[in-house]
């Protein structure tokens, strides 16, 4: 999974129910450049991975989930006059999607150490933007933030997908004594 993935995982842990670091059983991370074209290219990611995982039956709700905070990382997170870049491969936002047997979780890393804010009166559900945290946590089974540790600056704000248990291996029967 790599530094960025075990850093990434840490902050997950502690705001989740427990999980096994070990018991990751996929996880897939992309570099999105600071536009608003890279929504449109974290939902294909989002769609390739869920495939190779056999769970495109869940793209609808998490393809939604994932547009909102990548949209809210690009519309909140980004300064408004960003440093040049060393390496253009380094991206202010990243993706993760990781996957346990039971669990999802969607995360994406911005480079701002701000809050996510929700709207809080109900006049604001009319406005054309705002609803972005309400629909993360509507169509997602809970959410949450941490800011990041280390040498890693900014904040992760990520939303958990329960899956349906793997059904349990059919036991033998026992067939008649001879």
């Amino acid at each position: 999974m790599g530094t960025n993935g075990s850093t990434m995982l840490e902050p997950l842990r502690q705001g989740l129910p427990p999980i096994d670091a070990t018991s990751v059983s996929s996880s897939a991370s992309c570099a999105l450049p600071a536009r608003y074209e890279a929504v449109r290219g974290a939902r294909q990611f989002t769609s390739a991975t869920l495939a190779q995982w056999d769970l495109s039956e869940r793209f609808d709700d998490v393809a939604l989930v994932v547009s909102e905070l990548v949209t809210n990382a690009l519309r909140h997170a980004l300064p408004t006059d960003p440093p040049a870049r060393e390496n253009p491969h380094d991206s202010p936002v990243r993706l993760h999607l990781m996957r346990w047997a039971s669990r999802l979780v969607c995360a994406v890393r911005d480079p701002s150490p701000d809050s996510p804010a929700t709207r809080e009166c109900e006049e604001d559900f009319a406005a054309e933007s705002g609803r972005g945290l309400f629909l993360v946590e509507t169509f997602s089974d809970s959410w949450g933030w941490h800011p990041l540790a280390g040498t890693l600056r900014g904040k992760v704000v990520w939303a958990l997908f329960r899956l349906p248990e793997p059904p349990a291996p059919a036991r033998p029967t026992a067939g008649p004594a001879a």
